[in-house]
């Protein structure tokens, strides 16, 4: 609550001093914070559903590093290309090049 100061009126008569809330004025005043807030959360969401690209969780994450030769990593990248989708680094359907056949 604050006290508003007593004044006089235009047509010369005296308005006494008073307590009053303080209006609605002021407790609307921060919403700027809400310009910020809103579109951040959005953006948040949208990333998160995002995030994955394939959606599917299942695939193993398998290198060229886990395979002693070629045609092992040819025979996983031919089970499910998609999946090992990381053994063809220069997507032309042939699976770990630089490992021995």
């Amino acid at each position: 609550m604050k006290y508003r100061k007593g004044y006089y009126k235009k047509d010369g008569t005296y308005v006494q001093g008073h307590f009053f809330s303080g209006g609605s004025k002021k407790r609307y005043k921060n919403n700027g914070c809400l310009l910020i807030f809103i579109p951040l959360f959005m953006m948040l969401i949208i990333v998160g559903s995002c995030s994955e690209e394939t959606g599917n969780n299942n695939c193993p994450t398998k290198t060229c590093s886990d395979f002693t030769t070629q045609s092992e990593a040819q025979s996983a990248y031919n089970s499910d290309p998609e999946c090992y989708k990381n053994l063809d680094a220069d997507k032309d359907g042939i699976a770990c090049e630089n490992l021995p056949n």
